[in-house]
């Protein structure tokens, strides 16, 4: 990558109107401080071409998306806080002239960050700093948690979906224009609009429906054998997904004869939209539904640095927060008390993270026995006693995910507590998950160790003040699609967050390192 020797357009912000600008502010820190932070050969390996020089100095770049998702503004937005105000210049080492450039441009080098070796590197920067300064040295807590960030896209109902999956493929796929022509009748696909039906009328809703989906699986089965692009075959996936995500045979259909209707339901997984295929339903909990992706964060709950964050698709058994907070820990170099709540105890991951020396303050889930007393569980016995008093035996560990089993069928007829232990007709079967004497350790522990609950009451609350400022300004609202764009301005926003926190506590640099130096004053 050639060099930038471009000069500044009218006298330097910095040099000339340092008195306007906010002392110990984050612009004040980066028009100082921006060549240290972010250094040229920092971004050498996204402009490998020796013949050109990118139209603007990626640092310069780097440091407007960092103040841009501290602020959370739009493109537009904040070239023209480039443009208009010395704060943002002085930031950026702009010229008290100079027009900024294009808002595409920030887009243009969003792009090549993500599709980089390192899109977090913004983020890898400042915690370098962090660790530069000892900030974090010694202190040995984490605290995990996530929070939903609605996606960038309207959710879109299984008609639109269809409609707009079927135009993607004849757009997108070498001959699908002139299959669909054949194959495909339900539907004018040049009209990217909802057919003109009676919308109130049930009957015709599901005729409709049924014809979508019949065109769908019919453009499918007679696109010819071909090798496919990138665009060609994620429009055949997607079309193949929505075709059959929402859908199942008619009443009276054995699944054979292609005639389908609306699902009753929700699909697992459900994709909620064509234009962020990675978008999902996500249920915080159990009354509240959003459409979109989940953050998850680990912090210093001392400091609230954020020491990893993650976003993640808001679905999926390997996008959980217990499969996520591994990964957010994997890098800590010591073992660390890690806070959580319920959603991180899982059996497996109190295992792996025992394993890894970790010290666990994670909420275990609570036991709700149908029957006051519930079962007495006894693994090294191998036996499982009822509330009625009734002892069998555990069965050997078993089937996908290696569960024992205490069978009390013949023991129930007659039994006065039946109504309140089950409904099943043949009987109670109680089911004991792999790990299971590592959650019943940590049930006692919570309940009864008083240091425990006192450690997780102080500790375990900042991370919700963390979460507040990530969705802070607007933030919770996504602006970006995919999974990929969206996690690389997650990195960006906590390493603005972070930044602005380190020069609260008096960052400063002391010429040969960078160090913490409170404000006495």
């Amino acid at each position: 990558m050639g060099e930038w020797v471009g000069e500044t357009v009218g006298p330097d912000v910095w040099e000339t109107c340092r008195d306007l600008i906010p002392a110990g502010s984050v612009f004040a820190f980066l028009a100082e401080h921006r060549g240290r932070l972010f250094p040229a050969q920092m971004f050498a390996d996204m402009y490998p071409s020796a013949n050109g020089r990118p139209s603007m100095p990626p640092q310069i770049l780097a440091a407007a998306i960092t103040v841009q998702a501290l602020h959370g503004l739009s493109d537009f937005e904040t070239v023209q806080e480039l443009r208009c105000d010395l704060r943002w210049k002085a930031a950026c080492g702009l010229g008290l002239h100079d027009m900024a450039f294009d808002p595409s441009l920030l887009a243009y080098f969003r792009r090549r960050l993500a599709r980089s070796a390192r899109p977090n590197r913004v983020f890898e920067a400042v915690r370098e700093v962090v660790k530069a300064t000892g900030v974090i040295k010694g202190k040995h807590r984490r605290a995990l948690d996530s929070t939903v960030l609605d996606d960038a896209v309207a959710t879109q109902d299984t008609v639109t979906q269809l409609i707009a999956a079927v135009r993607a493929v004849i757009r997108e796929v070498p001959a699908a224009a002139e299959v669909a022509a054949v194959q495909c009748t339900a539907h004018d696909y040049t009209d990217p609009g909802k057919p003109r039906i009676a919308w109130n009328d049930e009957q015709a809703r599901a005729e409709l429906v049924d014809a979508l989906v019949t065109d769908a699986l019919r453009l499918l089965g007679h696109l010819p054998e071909q090798q496919l692009g990138e665009k060609a075959a994620n429009a055949v996936g997607i079309l193949a997904l929505v075709a059959g995500q929402d859908v199942e045979p008619a009443e009276d259909s054995d699944g054979r004869d292609g005639r389908w209707r609306i699902t009753r339901g929700t699909a697992p997984n459900r994709m909620v939209s064509t234009v962020d295929p990675e978008a999902r339903h996500v249920h915080k909990n159990r009354s509240h539904q959003q459409d979109g992706f989940k953050a998850h964060l680990a912090i210093e709950p001392e400091t609230g640095l954020y020491t990893a964050v993650a976003l993640r698709p808001g679905a999926g058994a390997e996008h959980h927060e217990a499969a996520v907070g591994l990964e957010l820990l994997a890098d800590e170099d010591q073992p660390v008390d890690a806070f959580g709540d319920t959603a991180y105890s899982t059996g497996d991951a109190r295992q792996a993270l025992h394993e890894a020396g970790h010290r666990l303050f994670l909420k275990p889930a609570p036991l709700r026995p149908a029957v006051p007393g519930g079962f007495t569980i006894d693994t090294i016995a191998a036996t499982v006693t009822c509330p009625a008093g009734h002892t069998v035996g555990l069965s050997e560990p078993g089937g996908q995910h290696h569960q024992r089993k205490a069978v009390f069928k013949d023991l129930c007829p007659g039994c006065p507590l039946r109504e309140q232990c089950t409904k099943a007709k043949a009987g109670r079967i109680l089911t004991i998950r792999p790990h299971h004497g590592l959650q019943a350790i940590a049930r006692h522990q919570a309940a009864t160790d008083p240091d425990w609950q006192a450690d997780y009451r102080r500790w375990r609350p900042p991370v919700e003040r963390a979460v507040a400022w990530i969705v802070h300004h607007g933030n919770r609202k996504l602006r970006y699609r995919g999974t990929i764009s969206n996690n690389t301005w997650l990195h960006t926003r906590a390493a603005a967050l972070n930044l602005r926190r380190l020069i609260n506590l008096g960052l400063t640099h002391t010429g040969t390192t960078w160090a913490i130096v409170p404000n006495t004053a």
